[in-house]
């Protein structure tokens, strides 16, 4: 059963290659023609085409699972609606009615700002920044639409992972963190989160909306501390954003995710079930 992925990026790509290990034929859209190169060493077989270019090309044979993990660029020039909402849109149009499973990576900002309440898939979804907007427009089409009824859609925490550890450049220059000491971090290895992709579509009742995070939320006090120990770095300082700033409107989602639904139905074996034994990992195979 051939796959493709829209958006074979950070997490993307590592799903690709545990499709390519088990000997599946694994698709990828991209723009690119150096990164439809880098795609075809890996054993995938890129499809270069603009998504949103409004212009079409022929559709692979065979496919059954589509992975749509589009993330998003701030340096392409396009707006994240478009980019979210507007790609799945192109998507669906594209696609043939005999794909079987469309795996949505959508974000836990569809849940909006909290004081620390927890969060499951049954918290009504009550975005504030724009790009929790623009994923629960794209899932709403997703449902709404021919492939609603065999779709998952997965709501990622935090992802984090080699090369990618916020914040570790702040700490290692004594820069302080702009973001309050108080408030909770949920977080999911991004090696957990290709595997779990895989379970989803081997496992999940159509359709179906998960939670995905270690399940083990942080206060940001203890993270920052614990990353700064490990990389050798002084303490972490934090002050307050700027009021209305990015950084700010990030500081203000305080919320706990509850993956109990992923956990019972997907059953996954988690390979770092927290960020100590993520971090941890990380910065020795850096050393």
């Amino acid at each position: 059963m051939a796959k493709l992925i829209f958006g074979c990026g950070y997490l993307g790509l590592r799903v690709a290659r545990l499709w390519v290990n088990q000997g599946e034929t694994v698709y990828a859209v991209t723009r690119s023609a150096e990164r439809a190169g880098t795609l075809a060493t890996e054993g995938i077989r890129p499809v270069v085409w603009d998504l949103l270019s409004g212009q079409t090309t022929p559709f692979p044979q065979g496919i059954r699972t589509v992975l749509f993990a589009v993330g998003y660029e701030r340096g392409a020039g396009r707006p994240i609606h478009e980019v979210y909402a507007g790609g799945v849109s192109r998507a669906l149009e594209w696609l043939p009615g005999s794909v079987e499973r469309f795996i949505y990576i959508s974000s836990t900002g569809v849940y909006g700002n909290a004081t620390g309440q927890e969060v499951d898939e049954d918290t009504p979804c009550e975005p504030t920044r724009e790009g929790g907007v623009a994923s629960l427009a794209a899932e709403n089409r997703l449902l709404a639409s021919q492939f609603g009824s065999p779709s998952i859609v997965l709501r990622l925490a935090g992802i984090y992972g080699p090369g990618r550890i916020p914040r570790a450049a702040d700490l290692l220059a004594g820069k302080p963190i702009d973001a309050p000491a108080r408030g909770w971090l949920n977080l999911i290895h991004v090696e957990d989160a290709a595997r779990i992709v895989l379970l989803a579509e081997e496992r999940a009742p159509l359709p179906r909306t998960y939670v995905v995070s270690d399940g083990q939320p942080v206060v940001r006090a203890e993270y920052y501390a614990e990353l700064a120990k490990l990389l050798g770095a002084p303490p972490p300082q934090f002050v307050d954003p700027p009021v209305g700033s990015p950084a700010a409107q990030r500081a203000a989602s305080d919320k706990r995710l509850n993956p109990r639904r992923m956990l019972e139905e997907l059953k996954p074996s988690l390979l770092y079930p927290s960020y100590l034994e993520g971090l941890r990992a990380i910065v020795e195979r850096q050393a």
